[in-house]
């Protein structure tokens, strides 16, 4: 007995038979998912103080980062590892960090996001000190991993007064 099959029957049974292994594998998360889950590891991090488990979630080579604080730009791993360490250093305590209107795209193996985060603490001088900071990211998938390759953190400036808004508002 011989079984012929069209390639149309060839082809519908290889969709069935693909769709049932989908069925059955889990799904894995979406490039999207897998950011959030960053951003989420990098409020943990933060909130732990934890300046190796920030570092973590930026790429190991050739990273640039606009940051509120000076200099203009930091260069590399070990220049914003220096400033989180200065960070972390002024303050006591636990510090309080959350974010919100956290939007990411991907095309690819790079993706954008923006965010707005604050981060309120206790410095050593025992003053309470408030941030909200607008924050852009651009990450690359990076041997299979999502990491940021550059950052820009700002606060908007009053043009009247040349100063900083610390706490930014919509």
């Amino acid at each position: 007995m011989s079984i012929r099959m069209s390639a149309a029957g060839a082809l519908a049974l290889g969709a069935a038979l693909a769709a049932s292994a989908a069925w059955a594998a889990p799904a894995a998360p979406s490039d999207e998912a897998q950011i959030q889950a960053q951003e989420k590891r990098f409020a943990a991090a933060v909130q732990a103080r934890d300046v190796a488990k920030i570092m973590a979630l930026y790429a190991p080579e050739g990273l640039f980062v606009f940051d509120v604080t000076p200099p203009r730009q930091y260069v590399g791993q070990a220049a914003y590892r220096k400033d989180w360490g200065n960070l972390f250093a002024g303050m006591v305590g636990t510090p309080k960090f959350g974010g919100s209107d956290l939007a990411v795209t991907v095309v690819g193996p790079v993706a954008y996001g923006h965010s707005i985060q604050s981060i309120n603490w206790t410095g050593k001088n025992g003053k309470a000190a408030d941030m909200v900071v607008r924050v852009t990211d651009v990450w690359r998938k990076i041997g299979g991993k999502w990491l940021i390759v550059q950052e820009h953190v700002s606060v908007p400036v009053d043009l009247d007064t040349g100063k900083p808004d610390m706490m930014s508002k919509p």
